[in-house]
């Protein structure tokens, strides 16, 4: 069983009710251009890493998807 407190009004603290507490933040949406694979491959080579092709094209996938 339960046990209920009974308090008077003016005990009770009255607080507006706030619907962004209750909802996730909105990721900001990107506004950049589309990315080229030979953007891509530049970058790779600025930053001297090793890459394939396929890693090209999925890493452009991936940046599209973000962005959306």
């Amino acid at each position: 069983m339960k046990k209920v407190i009974v308090v008077e009004a003016n005990e009770v603290e009255v607080k507006p009710f706030c619907l962004e507490a209750f909802i996730e933040p909105k990721v900001k949406r990107c506004n950049m251009k589309s990315v080229t694979k030979k953007e891509l491959r530049a970058l790779a080579e600025s930053l001297q890493l090793p890459y394939t092709k396929h890693e090209i094209a999925f890493a452009k996938k991936l940046i599209t998807q973000l962005c959306k």
